[in-house]
């Protein structure tokens, strides 16, 4: 379940892409950060619901302490169209997504046991994965751009997906190589 405590959200279920969680990595000429691409499908409208609300607490905060109390125009949000602005990504089909970040590395965990356990092997956590996002929301004033950008807190895997990248399985790529008991083939 979904849930909302000011500008904090903690997502239902959702999937990652461009997940880089465990090293920081710099785009376009920016400072390096954590980041991941949160992909939310237009069905969950709770976890949507919150996100609205949270990002309308943060220009409240933003008109009184960034923006000299009047709300700009042309302010940028984070929460976006998949369908609209990613139309060429299929993975992007069907979802609304936020764009994640944090100078500071966010807790990566599992649930095991006894408990969260964290992850730091990256084919754990990887895009294409699914699992639940805790962000924040926040007001901004920086060179000229006025809007709301979204914080990476922590991250729960909650299970595997398809791994975006092109990568494949090394399993559906050898298949035809493996015997009963697993000793390929032309090993004899």
């Amino acid at each position: 379940m979904a849930k909302l405590n000011g500008t904090r959200v903690t997502t239902n279920e959702v999937r990652f892409s461009y997940a880089h969680v465990f090293e920081p990595h710099a785009m376009e000429g920016n400072d390096p950060k954590y980041s991941v691409s949160i992909l939310i499908p237009k069905t969950d409208t709770e976890t949507v619901q919150m996100i609205e609300k949270a990002i309308e607490t943060a220009k409240k905060e933003g008109k009184d302490s960034k923006w000299s109390g009047k709300m700009p125009p042309n302010l940028k949000l984070p929460l976006r169209d998949g369908d609209t602005d990613r139309p060429d990504d299929e993975a992007y089909a069907g979802h609304w997504f936020i764009n994640a970040s944090s100078r500071t590395k966010p807790g990566v965990f599992k649930k095991g046991s006894a408990g969260l356990i964290e992850i730091s092997d990256e084919s754990e956590f990887y895009s294409g994965c699914y699992g639940v996002a805790a962000v924040n929301f926040y007001p901004y004033n920086a060179n000229g751009n006025r809007g709301v950008a979204c914080g990476l807190n922590n991250l729960l895997f909650t299970r595997d997906g398809e791994a975006f990248g092109g990568r494949s399985n090394p399993e559906d790529d050898f298949a035809d190589m493996l015997s009963d008991d697993d000793t390929p083939d032309f090993l004899g």
